[in-house]
């Protein structure tokens, strides 16, 4: 299998690289430009591409040169929470192009090879504060929501060429998103996950794994929770 894994080259992205390349798929991992961490990347095998996926140009032009992929990940993303009677109107826009914005020029492009091909996956990863809500992520939990949304319409639109749509809900993982938390807010998030701890990035992977492989293939439109119970 051929994949691509946006922000593949670091943090939940990269557990996920690293699990499909353990696999024998070939992956290519695309990057906003953290030089160090592609390069890493590269070492263990995996294709790292500079590739902004907010940036409409830059997509474009990585689609016509990396040709098409069997599955499509999109686990790029950041935060700039505040809360928001506070945010600039800058942060939150960052924050909607990379993840939302950034998810639909990806699943575009991609979807055109997948259609000829008459097969293919796409994976969103989105947050349970889609779901439930966090304060001082208004901005992050609108960009998730509307993944979700766009998913279980487009899981709509492409099921007759075979091609499945579905999202990945991540809680609390430990990975350098979450490692700018202070002690206290990540106490509070633990005291109201069930199986009272992180999630590894490892247990965020086998699930999109699981996603992509052949026993999911009656699977579209869904949005499977992997956040400790949550939600």
């Amino acid at each position: 299998m051929r994949a691509l894994v946006t922000g593949g080259t670091r943090g939940l992205g990269r557990a996920i690289a690293d699990a499909l390349r353990s696999r024998g798929d070939e992956v290519v991992a695309t990057y906003a430009g953290n030089e160090a961490t592609a390069d890493d990347a590269r070492r263990a095998g995996i294709v790292a591409t500079r590739c902004d996926a907010a940036d409409a140009a830059q997509v474009g032009a990585f689609f016509a040169t990396a040709g098409d992929f069997d599955l499509v990940v999109h686990a790029a993303g950041f935060t700039r929470d505040k809360l928001m009677m506070m945010m600039p109107e800058a942060d939150f826009d960052a924050v909607v192009d990379v993840h939302l914005k950034g998810g639909f020029l990806v699943a575009k492009h991609a979807m055109k090879g997948m259609i000829a091909k008459r097969r293919g996956r796409i994976v969103f990863v989105v947050s349970p504060t889609a779901l439930v809500g966090r304060p001082g992520q208004t901005s992050y939990g609108a960009a998730k929501a509307g993944l979700i949304g766009m998913c279980r319409s487009l899981a709509r639109e492409v099921a007759r060429f075979q091609i499945t749509v579905n999202c990945v809900s991540a809680g609390l993982v430990e990975t350098g998103l979450t490692g700018s938390l202070s002690a206290e807010a990540r106490a509070e998030i633990v005291r109201g996950i069930p199986l009272g701890r992180t999630g590894r990035p490892e247990e965020i992977a086998a699930v999109v794994m699981w996603l992509s492989g052949d026993g999911a293939g009656y699977i579209t439109g869904q949005v499977i929770s992997a956040d400790g119970g949550i939600t």
